[in-house]
């Protein structure tokens, strides 16, 4: 699909018609990827477009693309970029960069002082972050926020993070921090550099992290729920 024929913009009032499409597009996504996401409801979408706080992507024609939306944390001293989601007749297009790079933009636009953070277990992710100037960071640089945290609760991996005491888990923290950072072009040149280091680190976390929950389900086999458990872990891990 060429990029030209769809629009980016931050999403106008007559748009919450597309918000059952998204919350249902996203949560038929996280269950095809096996994971456990923080359900949102039309309304929830409704609410974030009224106050501006959304990117849409639509072709022309006015058919649905993709759709991103930016939540604040700590009174604003913390910005997440939440609920990428592309409708799948759309992936693999660019689209999500695109997107990414339009709500990243609004973000500065709305909370310039903010730091902007996220968390994830793909590359990819961490590609079109690197790009936008994010670093990889600690999760205690994060927002300590309680109700952020309490988000990771519908997570397949929540047990990992509980065990490392919220100090650590599978997804990689990146932060952009307004008044101290690089450049994007020094941020994508040290993924770029750092790729294969990252991909062993994604895979050593996965080995590491999930090691003593395979043997708790390996003693556990009268438990149903264990295994499927861990599939689902490990359908996360490789399919995000």
């Amino acid at each position: 699909m060429d990029n030209q024929q769809i629009i980016i913009r931050v999403a106008k009032p007559e748009d919450k018609v597309y918000a059952k499409t998204i919350t249902d597009e996203m949560e038929s996504s996280a269950m095809a990827r096996g994971t456990g996401i923080a359900k949102r409801s039309p309304e929830y979408i409704e609410k974030k477009i009224e106050e501006g706080k959304t990117v849409i992507a639509v072709t022309h024609d006015g058919t649905w693309v993709g759709f991103c939306y930016i939540e604040t944390w700590s009174h604003g001293e913390y910005v997440a970029n939440s609920g990428l989601i592309v409708s799948p007749a759309f992936r693999k297009s660019g689209v999500a960069k695109s997107i990414k790079k339009r709500i990243f933009e609004l973000s500065r636009e709305m909370y310039p002082e903010a730091k902007l953070f996220g968390l994830t277990t793909g590359l990819a992710v961490m590609k079109i972050n690197s790009e936008l100037g994010y670093e990889p960071v600690t999760y205690s640089e994060l927002t300590q926020d309680e109700t952020f945290w309490a988000g990771c609760k519908s997570c397949v991996n929540y047990e990992i993070l509980v065990s490392k005491e919220r100090k650590n888990c599978m997804c990689t923290a990146m932060l952009y921090d307004p008044k101290d950072h690089y450049k994007p072009e020094e941020t994508k040149e040290y993924f770029e550099e750092n790729k294969k280091g990252f991909e062993r680190l994604l895979k050593f976390k996965q080995w590491k992290f999930l090691r003593p929950f395979m043997k708790k389900d390996k003693e556990n086999k009268n438990d149903e729920k264990g295994p499927a458990r861990l599939k689902s872990i490990f359908h996360h891990f490789f399919n995000f």
